[in-house]
């Protein structure tokens, strides 16, 4: 059995334990009228058909298919192979990514450059335009191989009973390919065996499947042939599909027993086929949130840069009478917009969060731009067993018939495991039973003798163990555990009394806790063999609670998880009480409004589900389809999200996800397709993985905003300049290299370490933000420069001189250096933390133990550059010219005028931002 199921009143349909053992009989029972006895579990939809009606659809018997029937089915429905998917090669994925507008541009600008004869400017943007090409087709056709992953799932040949053409011939059982298995065709199963097709079980004795690779449940699942009565099922087709007992499906494996089995569904129309997607005729993913925000930006970046030249141009023609010989300049101007290191920048950030998740936390991040998302990342969506617990049940009450504690109870229930274990040979105890042993003491179990043992079997839901107590022969005692319902019906016990012992098995199912029954009765010692007919006239001794085990880390990752502003939502197929009971024992508040049943959800438009997702913190009963809905919803709804899942059965889910989340040990195909792969199933992991994320995206973002708001500065203060001097304001030379010294210092953002704000939010780039941002913080700079230019007129430039000229150039070049050196250190981390010092009690103290970091060094370069360049050798060769004493002085008071402004809007950003994100929720 694959641990603890649980399943609705009246009819507990079992499942039994790998080796026929009584995994079942930890199914917990309810009240018998099945109202306010639902308990933890899936529930057997009405859907599931009857072998009669199975084998009528499909027009085949128990003996199989023909020869005939099945060549001419084959020939019709096709092979029994997954659809592959046509992969696109590198070179096209390489010309595909040429389509991304931030490229495209980028390389318009290259060939421009290149026609005026800018050759190093165009060398520079075309190199930058193919690696970011080559990276970005490496990461997609390594993701396009994913499907490979399937072909490890499926069986290669299966065991088929076919018959001759003669009607009358008895079947012959064979080994065929796969591929050439039709609906309507009888299979063997045994152990080892890979599941070949989606089956309905004819016939089964002990059957225990593997099916991790659909639902990432690491236990085995029993199966059994046996028909449902109409009506005994309360979800729709499709619920709980995976955990039908007579249904198996492709991709699993035989754990233990023997089956026979007729085909029902073949190829692209199997079950694992439509969870991963292959046989929908999907197009490509829907973009990431790194790539929607990317395109966002380039696009504001596009409209500036398509403007710039030809307004620069029609101005100097107009106002000055120029004509082309200013398109050098119209061009260097709209390089000087463009952040031409942004694709170095963000490979170099991404690449070493990734690497640093890789050595640090065994964190795979399978594609760089998949890091961003991760920080971006406000809501996680994940399962409850494996994640906030492991997969295993724990003791947690022993309960006597007046409902107190009593261990009496446990003993009992223990002794029953443990030589049910001994003499019904099984290979291991089931979950369950495991459960109870470890809470039980060893050393007592070992003073009974045991005599027999019933084994669990579906109908029953019981197991029994027949012992010798010390000290009493002549006498042995029957111990029978297992469903609650089954064994009260095989007491003596008066009616008013079951019913009270049925509503207290219910409240503890209700509180999320799985429930088992424990009972005794005494018996003359005898040699004949026990039957199920004994378990009769039993003694109740009481209930045994078990919840699931707490995964270690779970709490304290939650605790990190909040602090980084992340909303974790449970969506799982448990019982809702089991999952509600999982949080709060973890300390997750759920309130009565907060957890919504599937039932629910498939009454609701997606309007209502996002208004009711934004409260909900369990979503319980959840089908693939229910998790890939809510994600989706989520996403609409404007959050980035997270989807942690382990099983095919989450592939969906996985896919709607902005980032798909898989541990290692899940099934390849969808370790495959995730976007991330952790070492372990552990929320620590993803704790990390997001503080990675949130560095890489900071440090992206301050580059973002301190390249853009001090080149859309310069490019305003530039147009400005050119129309009202004679002259040009600056060289297009001296343009490129300021630009170049700038680039280069900005690269010191990829190895900075983020202000701590940055890691408690998510860092998504979000446009209109940005194009706020550079347009408040791009008008101050620009006036900063014009108000050098002011000086420059006033006090230094003199008419009609060229030395004037060289003058002008010269101190618009230092002051630019200076200014962009002041916007990284103010934009970044303010005044304080730049000269190493950090606010404690309303004081400034030492940061102890750190030293000037990347970004001061870089900025102090710049502000060098700026300052020792003009009057170097090297001025003169670059049309600069040493300044006067005076200007200095002058300069000094506009870049403390610009500091004072810049921090009081840095100031009043933060507040606002403080504000939209406070509302966010």
């Amino acid at each position: 059995m694959s641990g603890p199921v649980a399943v609705s009143a009246p009819v507990a349909v079992g499942v039994p334990a790998p080796g026929g053992g009584q995994g079942g009989a930890g199914i917990p029972a309810v009240a018998g009228t099945g109202g306010a006895g639902t308990h933890p579990g899936p529930v057997v939809p009405t859907a599931v058909p009857t072998v009669l009606e199975v084998l009528r659809r499909l027009d085949s018997g128990p003996r199989g298919l023909t020869e005939a029937q099945a060549e001419e089915r084959l020939a019709r429905l096709g092979e029994n192979t997954v659809p592959a998917r046509r992969e696109a090669s590198w070179p096209r994925l390489f010309v595909r990514s040429l389509r991304d507008p931030f490229t495209a541009v980028l390389g318009c600008l290259g060939l421009v450059s290149a026609a005026v004869f800018a050759w190093g400017t165009a060398l520079v943007i075309l190199f930058l335009v193919v690696v970011s090409c080559a990276l970005r087709a490496s990461g997609e056709h390594r993701a396009d191989r994913s499907m490979a992953g399937l072909r490890e799932l499926v069986a290669t040949t299966a065991t088929v009973l076919r018959r001759a053409d003669d009607e009358d011939v008895a079947p012959t059982a064979r080994e065929v390919p796969v591929s050439e298995l039709v609906p309507g065709d009888v299979v063997r199963l045994g152990p080892g065996d890979m599941v070949p097709a989606d089956v309905r079980l004819l016939r089964a004795s002990g059957l225990a499947v593997h099916q991790a690779a659909l639902t990432g449940e690491s236990a085995p699942a029993g199966k059994n042939a046996d028909d449902v009565p109409p009506g005994s099922g309360s979800l729709g087709a499709g619920s709980g599909l995976f955990e039908e007992p007579q249904l198996c499906f492709q991709g699993s494996s035989v754990a233990s027993g023997s089956a026979t089995a007729i085909v029902t569904a073949t190829g692209a129309h199997t079950r694992f086929a439509t969870a991963h997607g292959s046989g929908t005729g999907t197009g490509r993913p829907e973009a990431s949130a790194f790539d929607r925000s990317v395109q966002g930006i380039s696009w504001i970046l596009i409209r500036f840069m398509l403007i710039t030249p030809p307004l620069v141009l029609m101005a100097n023609a107009a106002l000055r009478g120029r004509g082309l010989e200013t398109l050098p300049f119209a061009v260097a101007v709209a390089v000087g917009l463009t952040p031409e290191m942004l694709p170095v920048l963000v490979t170099t950030c991404l690449a070493r969060g990734a690497s640093l998740l890789a050595r640090a936390h065994g964190v795979i991040v399978k594609r760089l731009p998949v890091l961003h998302d991760v920080g971006a990342v406000d809501v996680l969506c994940l399962d409850k067993t494996g994640t906030l617990t492991q997969d295993r049940p724990v003791v947690d009450r022993a309960l006597g018939p007046d409902s107190q504690d009593d261990p009496e109870v446990l003993h009992w229930a223990a002794v029953n495991a443990w030589w049910t274990l001994q003499l019904a040979d099984l290979p291991e105890p089931d979950a369950l039973d495991e459960a109870i042993l470890d809470a039980a003491d060893e050393g007592e179990l070992m003073a009974y003798d045991g005599t027999a043992a019933i084994p669990f079997d579906p109908v029953r839901r019981l197991a029994t163990a027949v012992v010798r107590t010390p000290g009493r022969l002549g006498v042995h005692t029957l111990v029978v555990k297992g469903d609650v319902e089954a064994v009260i019906a095989r007491c003596a016990l008066a009616e008013d009394e079951r019913e009270r012992l049925r509503g207290l098995a219910a409240r503890q199912a209700e509180g999320g806790l799985r429930v088992l029954a424990v009972a005794t009765a005494e018996r003359p010692a005898r040699t004949r063999a026990y039957t199920p007919a004994d378990e009769r006239g039993l003694t109740f001794r009481g209930l045994v609670t078990l919840r699931d085990a707490l995964a270690p880390t779970a709490a304290d990752a939650l605790n990190v998880l909040t602090d980084q502003g992340v909303t974790v939502k449970i969506l799982t197929g448990d019982h809702p009480g089991t999952a509600a009971r999982a949080c709060r024992d973890l300390g997750i508040p759920v309130a009565e409004d907060a957890l919504l049943t599937a039932d629910r959800i498939d009454g609701l438009t997606d309007t209502e589900l996002a208004a009711l997702a934004r409260r909900t913190t369990v979503f319980a009963r959840c089908t693939p389809e229910h998790k890939a809905r809510i994600t989706t919803v989520l996403r609409t709804a404007g959050h980035t999200v997270g989807f942690l899942g382990d099983g095919v059965n989450d592939l969906p889910a996985l896919r709607a996800a902005d980032v798909g989340i898989a541990p290692r040990d899940a099934a390849d195909v969808v370790r495959e397709g995730a976007d991330v792969v952790l070492a372990e199933k552990d929320l620590t992991s993803i704790a990390h993985a997001i503080g990675a994320g949130r560095h890489a995206s900071g440090n992206i973002a301050t580059y973002l905003r301190a390249t853009l708001s001090s080149n859309l500065g310069n490019v305003i203060a530039m147009l400005g300049a050119g129309l009202l001097l004679p002259f040009l304001p600056m060289l297009p030379a001296q343009v490129l290299l300021q630009n170049l010294c700038f680039d280069a210092a900005q690269l010191a953002f990829a190895y900075d370490r983020p202000a701590p704000s940055v890691l408690r939010r998510p860092t998504a780039l979000r446009p209109r933000d940005l194009l706020r941002f550079i347009t408040g913080f791009g008008m101050l700079n620009a006036v900063a420069d014009l108000a050098t230019f002011g000086a420059l007129a006033l006090a230094l430039h003199g008419p009609g001189t060229g030395d004037g000229e060289a003058v002008f150039h010269s101190g618009w070049f230092t002051e630019n250096l200076l200014t962009q050196a002041l916007v990284m250190l103010l934009l970044r981390i303010g005044l304080p933390r730049a000269l190493g010092f950090s606010r404690a009690g309303g004081t400034l103290v030492t940061a102890e133990g750190r030293g000037p970091g990347p970004v001061v060094w870089a900025a102090g370069a710049l502000a060098a550059i700026g300052l020792l360049l003009p009057p170097s050798p090297l001025g003169p060769l670059l049309g600069l010219t040493p300044l006067p004493a005076a200007y200095y002085l002058m300069l000094t008071a506009v870049l403390a005028l610009y500091a004072v402004g810049l921090l009081a809007a840095r100031r009043r950003y933060e507040r606002r931002r403080a504000e939209r994100g406070a509302a966010a929720w």
